[in-house]
């Protein structure tokens, strides 16, 4: 009877739960129609998908604008610490799905969707990638703002509102080619301008110094104004009321156009003011192969965080806060050394307009800022020359001036006279200002983003920093959002693990481990294996729809997704493939025939020669081998265009094989492989980033790991030669492969083209023959690519090894970095 009773219960909730359901889809139906009616004098029947798109994104955008206005109204009351993470990128991605995500509301308007006889997944690709970012640095900040949200930890991210992006990739017979990315072109609907927060960022000028009451006083005269308008975007926490604020700053002129010079009919003259000002927030990255660029990056990283710090400064007087005391309500972590002219900016305005001490305001500076090393690569440590810094920033160049004075006194007193030394740990060094430097010697905290990462830099990048204040040094690995990577990218695997071992795993990652009996459990395995080929399906469908190449979907899809970079290897991958392409041709009888589809997807920085040949390697490779009668039903390559946050959601979810393949001691962390590994690709890697962590996490059994180590390469560096002459020399294998470059098989045409690809490999630049050791890296990557075509015959043993991987993978959520980041470094409540 007891039983009954319970059932009867069940049902009862069911029912309700049922009846709930459809009242609150319906509700959604009447206020999208409503906004269709009120904006676009239209019905759901006649309006364009575009129409429908910004009547539902405006729907869900009153649900957060609701929790927004209750959020700031509490933090604005209570006087509890806040963080302001300064980033030059912000790589979003679209933000009506992930917003549904975080109000758990994607099956009602899926629902409420499908009555209308509409697709919500069809409506989310109206939507364009937010241009705010590039690579891993601006995925990364995104992540961590979702987190940060969802631990209901105040914050603020703050960076340019980019009327471009980088660009909008197109390859053109094998070549990258690009186009202007107008994300902004329709308008953002998630956007809510600011006009009571803008403020002035002066540039260039002079500085008059005079005494005043026995004390120097210093005064910019003379400068140009820009105004820094603010725009806000809400950013949702996943079940949670707390809504944080992504604050973006545009860059507009004091006059909208010179009334005098227009009426003279000086047309062109009486806009350029305008135009000289919106320049600054116009492109990501604007190219810095010459003067122009580079001031204008500059120029960008002063107006950001100037505007920045001027809106943190006045917030924190407005709430009746002492600026002596500003570490105590105010943290700012710099995320790579993009926005580490914050420092100076700091010092300036309290020195100068608050009138605080050198000493007072150093204090205060150093509780205040920490900073984030995304790189060991010395020419990814930005520099500026000093002319540039002081013909822009004339205040800002004092300030550092006098850092770097005081900071070599302090080098002297623990380094005597070794000026070698001195000379290299100093802010200004060479006329050139160093920003990690900088960073260095001013924040309280400097982090490394994984392991292997912070001990290079510890034992090599910053050695003599760190034996001068090791408390200053962390690790904190980086993460991702298993959110937007798993519940947003991958429904169907999102509804397996949720029906296996519950719903808490998507707050609490490491609850994923749970997963791990589910390896060996035949039923789940069979379920698992079904939702990889439907990705893969997907996936197919989506190549065949632009790129025009039909893959095999029982293949294996062998995935490297990242920026374009040497050191990244896409140049290895090529060679695998090369390799892989002449085996079959050659010895049809003796090679491994399983079929494998490689994908590729990546930007190259436009002035990046070397990247861009690689990109056209890889197409010319794909018109061979996708063509060859012999090959063309084995092995398929495919370079998708214009790799996005949106595009990675279609191609991870579909990956078998990962490949993490940088150069031993190069790769910070990388998160791509991450995502990867969440959503059960196996990864095939150096022991290099993050590598290093998901090997121990998963196992030896679980991972192909291949190559030189990081220890390895710093010595082969250090003896000043990579030996790949020598190898091109003895190795028959290597130098066939190599000739490839020469012998016309993949340049029909021109017999040239990638004569630079071999040289760099050859010959060399400065006597340095193939600098990120792909050749010495070559034998041991086919070799493990050998035993991952033998390990995929088994598609059991497959699967509960990818399974595996999901289980650990819950280490590697970006809600794990934030409390890491927050306990060590921030002291956020």
């Amino acid at each position: 009877m007891k039983q009954e009773v319970k059932t009867d219960v069940k049902a009862d909730t069911k029912k309700v739960d049922a009846i709930a359901f459809e009242q609150q889809k319906q509700e959604i139906i009447k206020k999208i129609s409503g906004k269709l009616r009120r904006y676009f004098a239209k019905t759901i029947d006649n309006a364009t998908p575009t129409q429908i798109y910004r009547a539902c994104a405006t729907t869900v955008k009153d649900t957060i604008m609701e929790k927004w206005a209750r959020s700031k109204e509490e933090q604005e009351k209570k006087h509890n610490k806040e963080l302001y993470y300064l980033s030059f990128e912000f790589l979003m991605g679209r933000a009506l799905g992930n917003n549904l995500i975080n109000l758990m509301q994607s099956d009602l308007y899926r629902e409420a969707l499908k009555e209308c006889g509409l697709s919500l997944s069809e409506i989310e690709e109206i939507e364009n990638d937010a241009g705010l970012g590039n690579g891993g640095l601006g995925r990364l900040a995104a992540c961590f703002l979702d987190s940060l949200t969802t631990l209901e930890l105040p914050a603020f991210g703050c960076g340019i509102r980019y009327e471009y992006g980088l660009f909008k990739q197109k390859i053109v017979d094998g070549y990258q080619i690009e186009m202007p990315d107008p994300w902004l072109e329709d308008g953002n609907i998630w956007e809510v301008e600011r006009p009571e927060d803008k403020v002035e960022v002066h540039f260039n000028g002079r500085i008059e110094e005079t005494f005043e009451n026995g004390s120097l006083k210093f005064k910019h005269t003379d400068y140009n104004t820009v105004i820094a308008m603010p725009f806000d975007m809400p950013i949702s926490g996943y079940d949670t009321d707390v809504v944080n604020t992504l604050r973006l700053w545009k860059a507009c002129s004091p006059e909208a156009f010179n009334v005098r010079d227009f009426n003279r009919g000086d047309y062109v003259l009486a806009t350029k003011d305008k135009e000289l000002a919106e320049v600054i927030s116009k492109v990501l990255y604007p190219e810095d192969n010459h003067y122009e660029g580079k001031m204008l990056r500059l120029k960008q990283q002063y107006f950001f965080v100037s505007a920045t710090i001027q809106w943190i400064l006045a917030k924190q007087k407005r709430k009746g806060h002492d600026l002596f005391d500003l570490p105590n309500y105010v943290q700012i972590h710099i995320n790579d050394t993009h926005p580490t002219i914050a420092i100076p900016e700091l010092m300036r305005i309290l020195m100068d307009e608050e009138g605080f001490g050198w000493d007072e305001a150093w204090e205060v500076v150093n509780g205040t800022f920490a900073y984030t090393n995304h790189t060991i690569m010395a020419e990814a440590l930005e520099k500026w020359p000093v002319e540039m810094f002081k013909q822009l920033v004339p205040r800002v160049f004092q300030i550092i001036q006098e850092i770097d004075r005081r900071q070599r006194e302090n080098l002297q007193s623990k380094f005597g006279n070794d000026w070698g030394k001195i000379e290299y740990m100093a802010v200004i060094s060479n006329n050139f200002v160093s920003m990690a430097n900088l960073c260095l010697t001013a924040c309280h905290s400097v982090n490394g983003v994984a392991a292997l990462h912070t001990e290079i830099l510890k034992k090599e990048t910053f050695r003599d920093y760190y034996s001068l204040t090791p408390e200053k040094f962390k690790n904190v690995t980086n993460g991702v959002t298993q959110r937007r990577w798993l519940c947003k990218a991958n429904p169907e695997l999102t509804k397996l693990i949720t029906e296996s071992i519950g719903d808490k795993w998507i707050v609490g990652s490491d609850t994923l481990d749970k997963l791990m009996p589910f390896a060996k459990d035949s039923a789940f395995v069979e379920k698992f294996a079904k939702i990889k080929k439907n990705n893969k399906i997907a996936l197919a469908k989506y190549i065949k729809e632009h790129n025009g190449i039909m893959v095999d979907p029982e293949s294996i899809f062998d995935v490297q997704v990242k920026r374009l970079h040497e050191y990244k290897r896409q140049l290895l991958k090529t060679f695998h493939i090369i390799y892989r392409y002449k085996s079959i041709i050659e010895d049809p009888q003796n090679a491994d025939m399983t079929p494998e589809t490689f994908i590729f997807g990546a930007k190259a920085a436009p002035g990046y020669h070397m990247a861009k040949l690689i990109i056209k390697l890889i197409n010319n490779v794909a018109d061979v081998v996708n063509n060859d009668p012999r090959t063309k039903d084995i092995l398929k390559v495919v370079f998708i265009e214009n790799y996005s946050v949106s595009v990675a959601e279609k191609i991870v979810v579909a990956a078998n094989v990962s490949e993490q393949i940088s150069t031993a001691s190069k790769e910070a962390s990388g998160t791509g492989n991450m995502k990867l590994m969440l959503n059960g690709a196996l990864t095939v890697g150096t022991m290099d980033g993050a590598n290093v962590e998901i090997a121990e996490l998963v196992g030896p059994d679980n991972i192909f790991i291949f190559g030189l180590t990081s220890n390895e390469v710093l010595d082969i560096y250090s003896k000043g030669s990579s030996g790949s002459s020598e190898l091109y020399a003895q190795d028959m294998q290597i130098k066939k492969i190599v000739d490839t470059l020469i012998d016309g098989t993949f340049s029909k045409d021109k017999n040239n083209l990638f004569f630079d690809i071999y040289q760099s490999l050859i010959i060399g630049n400065n006597g340095f023959s193939d600098p990120y050791l792909v050749l010495r890296d070559f034998e041991s990557y086919i070799d493990i690519s050998g035993d991952i075509l033998l390990e995929y015959k088994n598609q059991n043993k497959w699967n509960e090894k990818a399974i595996i991987n999901v289980a650990k993978a819950g280490f590697f959520s970006s809600d794990r970095s934030i409390s890491d980041y927050n306990e060590r470094i921030w002291k956020l409540r």
